[in-house]
């Protein structure tokens, strides 16, 4: 079984010191290890931002995608190499911006996937524009007068459009968000697990301290699962206004959802036949279609 350190590259990480994704990454490779992960079990796909980074110190086969292009890349993955797991990590103005769209259908297909959501709530690789997930009002260099809109609920949209895994974690808290990681890569579905990562350099609002203050953990309250309806009240509780004390708005983490019954796109997509990677391993004469090609 692999170590944590052995999921480490030698390149040196370069975010921030105190940066959110220190903790995401450190709660990934500890779930890889306690899973007893080899390295050609599973795969990584990284969208661009700061957490994209990641692909340079992590020990795995995968893909570094265009911006908001990380989960096609990661579907066709999953469908294709069905015999690996498949991680990908994307940041809340990668994901939920310009890959929204990609985002809503891989949920409502239930791609065999494990998507980590960066969520900083800024634009953290660009210096500090406003995200989709930033807070109403809060000022940034994109918008010095105030966010005019709401904030974009990536949990409460993954749900309405029928999610079979949906949690959010805290990367304050790397115990925690390893187990939630863990439960995500066994689930056999889209598993999405939306996690607060402060920005320390560009986002002075929603810091460490300020979610210390005011998050709990599911596991501590009465809450089912297997509810989607009291899932989906529970990600509503996100929304709040910047100057909200703890004792008014309390975040909660943990998993909201999941079914693990539900069937996948994979399995639907089997009729294909044999799997592509390997028809691949037989050896197949292209003279014929070469000489066409002439």
């Amino acid at each position: 079984m692999p170590s944590v350190k052995e999921y480490t590259t030698k390149n040196k990480p370069t975010w921030c010191p105190g940066c959110g994704n220190f903790g995401m990454w450190e709660a990934l490779k500890r779930a890889f290890s306690e899973l007893e992960m080899e390295f050609h079990e599973y795969s990584m796909v990284w969208g661009i931002g700061c957490h994209g980074n990641g692909a340079d110190f992590t020990r795995t086969a995968g893909f570094h995608a265009l911006h908001g292009r990380s989960l096609p890349v990661a579907s066709a993955l999953s469908l294709t190499r069905p015999d690996l797991k498949v991680v990908v990590e994307m940041g809340d103005g990668d994901g939920y911006g310009l890959g929204m769209g990609h985002f809503i259908h891989s949920v409502r297909r239930n791609i065999d996937l494990t998507c980590i959501a960066h969520n900083n709530q800024i634009y953290g690789l660009t210096t500090g524009q406003a995200s989709p997930t930033t807070e109403h009002l809060m000022r940034t260099v994109s918008t010095p007068g105030g966010v005019l809109e709401e904030p974009v609920n990536p949990l409460g949209l993954a749900l309405a459009q029928g999610a079979s895994f949906v949690a959010r974690g805290f990367a304050g808290d790397i115990p925690h968000l390893t187990e939630l990681y863990k439960e995500a890569i066994r689930h056999e579905g889209f598993a999405l697990v939306d996690v607060f990562q402060p920005c320390v350099t560009f986002n002075k609002l929603n810091t460490f301290s300020w979610f210390r203050e005011r998050v709990y953990k599911l596991e501590d309250v009465s809450h089912d699962v297997s509810d989607r309806s009291a899932a989906f009240e529970l990600s509503m509780t996100t929304f709040h206004e910047m100057s909200c004390t703890p004792d008014e708005c309390r975040i909660p983490i943990g998993i909201f959802y999941r079914d693990d019954e539900m069937s996948t796109y994979n399995e639907g997509a089997t009729g294909a036949g044999t799997p592509g990677h390997v028809r691949a391993r037989e050896v197949r004469d292209i003279s014929e279609l070469v000489r066409s090609l002439g």
